[in-house]
Order: C-alpha cells, then structure tokens, then sequence
C-alpha cells in the first residue's frame, strides 16, 4: 500500500501569481482578503509579515486572527464564491490521478486553506482524502454565521499525515508528498519520495524530484512516480 499525498493551492491548483509577495505561497487566504477589500488584504499582508516572525502561537491563532479581518470588514458569501468559481485545476491532474488510480495508490489532499475549495478539488480529482484548515458556515442571508479551524499547515499538516498512514498501516517511507511551498517542508522531509511542483527554494532543497515549468503540468509527474511505485 502506498499513500500519495498533495498540497493543493499551487500545487493541484493554479496558483495567482499577481499575489505572490515571496513571503508565503500564494493562497486563497490572500485572494479572498482581497476580494473582500483593499483594506482587508492590506492588513492581512500585516498577519503574514507577524507570521514569519514567529509572533502568532500557531497556526490557527494566525488563521483566527485573519477570520476576525474577513469579518471586520464584511465577508459573506459572495467574497468566497468568488474565489471557488475562479479555481482552476492544473492541466495534467486527472492524467495524473487517473494512473494513481490504476496503481491502487491512495491518495490523500492536505491544505492550509478552505475546505470549500478542498471539496471542489477532492470531487472532481476523485482524491480519496482530504483535509483543510478553514470551514465558512454562512445563514440565510449569505453571512457569516460560525467557522470551524484546523491546523493543517506546517507542522500541523505532519500531524495529518502520519494520522492517516496509521489508518493504513504504511510508514512514510513508503509514502509520496507533492507540494509548492516552503509551508511543505516538513513533510517532504519524512516521506521516501517527495516532489516539488514549480516549488518555493525551501522545498525544492528537501525534496528528492524538482520539477519547474512555464506552463504548469502535472503529468510530467506521472513517469517519476513509474519508476517509484
């Protein structure tokens, strides 16, 4: 039994170059912030800067921290469907999970953004698992109405995937990572084989493939992982 898993912002999806600001991976956190005003995404771009210097406790006491921004300048609905009818998939993905499927690879999404979007991918990819860090539960007037966070991201996401090779009873040298950004790290480092996909530094110095392209496609992966499985 093998588990591959996946990053999705960057990685499965198309990432948004014009928010890259060379902090963190581009995301969906700064796209809706943006979405939702200039002053939301400005004062989101403070979190981050207080992020790298080890100011938030955790992961979710940034994420926290970012919600209470969406909701202080007026997050419904809309700001977030926004963003989810925007996502694209990278070309290549369903060749991709298409082989892992012929393989009996299990296949597992682990992401530091919105589960509305993790859902969208998970469907559409078939991808067995999956995880995210954010939930927006809205009323019937397209407000917020409550949220729900998990810290799937960084060290967070380790936790995750060792979680779910325990279900399975594989060990993580048997397991398969693919990711984008330096947020990765940690797992590329526990896993026997690990990708990166058109890839911050960081990761690309732990992983054991570096793949860069100017028109992303996942497919490229697919005689890698041949010659891995």
């Amino acid at each position: 039994m093998i588990i591959c898993f996946f990053d999705m912002e960057g990685t499965l999806l198309e990432k948004n170059i014009s928010l890259d600001n060379g902090k963190v991976a581009p995301s969906a956190w700064t796209a809706l912030a943006k979405e939702i005003s200039e002053e939301c995404f400005i004062e989101e771009e403070i979190t981050k800067d207080l992020w790298l210097e080890n100011k938030y406790l955790s992961y979710t006491a940034w994420m926290k921290d970012t919600v209470r921004l969406h909701l202080k300048h007026g997050m419904n609905k809309k700001h977030l469907d926004k963003i989810l009818n925007g996502a694209k998939i990278h070309d290549g993905a369903r060749e991709l999970f298409h082989f892992l499927r012929e393989k009996n690879v299990v296949t597992a999404l682990i992401s530091g953004g919105f589960k509305q979007l993790a859902d969208i991918t998970q469907r559409k990819l078939k991808i067995d698992h999956a995880y995210s860090a954010c939930e927006y539960f809205f009323d019937e007037n397209d407000k917020v109405e409550h949220f729900n966070l998990l810290p799937t991201d960084e060290l967070g996401k380790l936790v995750f995937m060792k979680h779910l090779a325990d279900e399975y009873a594989v060990e993580l040298k048997d397991c398969i990572f693919i990711g984008d950004g330096k947020n990765d790290v940690h797992l590329a480092k526990e896993v026997g084989t690990s990708i990166a996909f058109n890839a911050q530094q960081e990761l690309i110095d732990a992983s054991t493939f570096s793949i860069n392209q100017d028109k992303p496609d996942l497919s490229v992966i697919i005689p890698i992982l041949r010659n891995t499985l």
